[in-house]
């Protein structure tokens, strides 16, 4: 039935991309176009320095007045042709932004019906129980570690007499160290290791006989 009236398919919206490369490329054009006049520009104005007044330079001059007119309408044109592909850049700029909010705001629904539905799964007070428990095993557990570490046996003493001890067994100590350090003094040698006539008897200083605890005996 279309064809039969003359009916054919809708053309498809303008797009704002190709009219905006439309009118930079016709404004390119029209500055190549203004270019050109300069360059002639300056040849009419090289020309006429070098002319006397008179009815050639006027003729060169007015040449010059309708070529500058051209320049300025073309010039306008131009001015026009970027203000409208500035007012289209901004446009697409704005749609552009529209579209990506819409597709964030999107985004953001679909996170939250997943979140919601999430959150669903998960029992606040199941949750609260299991800490608590977990708060009374631990608690639990520390109780069975004190009293597998309790002593049995041991008897109730007094600090101070342990203190008294301890300074004791100091003293005790130091005695077996001094005796220690004598019976190292006794065993050293002295005189000419290769003399025999100066052998001493093992517990001897000085041809003196020492007890154990290296202090001389009694003559017998």
């Amino acid at each position: 039935m279309n064809r039969l009236f003359g009916k054919g398919n809708k053309p498809p919206p303008p797009n704002l991309d190709d009219c905006i490369q439309n009118v930079d490329t016709r404004a390119d054009t029209i500055d190549k176009k203004i270019a050109k006049m300069d360059a002639e520009l300056k040849k009419y104005k090289d020309q006429m320095s070098k002319m006397r007044d008179g009815p050639a330079k006027n003729m060169v001059k007015q040449k010059a007045m309708r070529l500058l007119k051209q320049k300025k309408q073309y010039e306008a044109q131009v001015e026009g042709l970027r203000n409208q592909a500035f007012n289209m850049e901004q446009t697409n700029y704005t749609t552009q932004n529209l579209k990506d909010t819409q597709t964030t705001v999107a985004a953001m629904k679909a996170g939250l019906k997943d979140m919601k539905k999430e959150y669903k799964k998960v029992n606040i007070d199941k949750i609260e129980d299991m800490q608590d428990d977990l708060e009374d095993m631990m608690e639990q557990a520390n109780e069975i570690q004190e009293v597998m570490g309790r002593s049995y046996g041991v008897p109730d003493l007094d600090e101070d007499d342990l203190e008294a001890e301890l300074e004791a067994l100091g003293d005790e100590l130091g005695m077996d160290e001094d005796a220690d350090f004598l019976n190292e003094a006794a065993s050293v040698p002295t005189g000419d290791p290769t003399s025999a006539s100066t052998t001493q008897p093992p517990n001897a200083v000085n041809g003196v006989q020492v007890d154990e605890f290296g202090l001389p005996l009694p003559a017998s």
